[in-house]
């Protein structure tokens, strides 16, 4: 295989692992385990240990279940920002360990910084749903957010380009997204129901100066 093709796998296993690292290790492993890819390049191929799929998989099952608590999921993201990243950046060195010198720098670079733009814009998701104090939408986003995961960890291996290329534009997409969901916010917050005035309604607030005016009409007509 190229160093390009082994490039794209080596930032497609960075991508998924800033989404979820735990995730990405246990199913490439149980991955490769099963016949479903492979054989794994580099020494990536270490993450076929039974041992370390069954510390992955608990590790994951455990944020899971940690991630369906408002609050709980905002800590647990937060915190993994200095463990996703250059857990990543190391993943990506591994897949491209045997190649050129160069492409496995170069996966380095662009693994970490893969890594860090996919957690960054899933930890601002999770701070927006975790508002609600219910579990139904951290559960709704960890089904879905597994899906992306297995997603990626399965294609990369038989489309790399073509994976890397989708999981950049669905990337793109969610930070679109999660802006919008933060502005929506930012004006329910400051009493402002709807984008503009006049469109639908008004925003739900009043200023001082209409709410002194409409004192003076309503002593006006008294």
């Amino acid at each position: 295989m190229s160093s390009l093709a082994t490039l794209a796998q080596a930032l497609g296993v960075a991508y998924a692992s800033g989404i979820n690292l735990y995730a990405t290790v246990a199913l490439i492993g149980l991955g490769e385990r099963m016949g479903w890819i492979g054989p794994l390049p580099g020494s990536l191929a270490g993450v076929e240990s039974w041992w370390v799929i069954g510390i992955a998989g608990v590790l994951y099952a455990f944020e899971f279940l940690a991630t369906l608590v408002p609050g709980v999921a905002s800590a647990w993201e937060t915190f993994h920002s200095v463990v996703r990243p250059p857990a990543a950046a190391a993943l990506a060195v591994a897949t491209a360990w045997h190649g050129d010198a160069l492409f496995v720098l170069i996966a380095a670079l662009l693994g970490g910084s893969l890594a860090l733009a996919t957690h960054t814009t899933k930890l601002g998701f999770r701070y927006a749903i975790d508002t609600s104090p219910e579990p139904v939408t951290n559960g709704v986003a960890n089904v879905a957010e597994l899906g992306l995961v297995a997603s990626v960890s399965y294609a990369i291996w038989n489309h790399p380009y073509a994976t890397l290329a989708v999981a950049l534009l669905i990337l793109v997409a969610l930070m679109i997204v999660v802006r919008l969901i933060w502005r929506a916010l930012r004006r329910v917050f400051r009493g402002n129901w709807m984008p503009k005035p006049g469109l639908m309604q008004s925003p739900r607030c009043v200023t001082p100066r209409v709410s002194a005016a409409v004192r003076s009409a309503d002593e006006r007509i008294d």
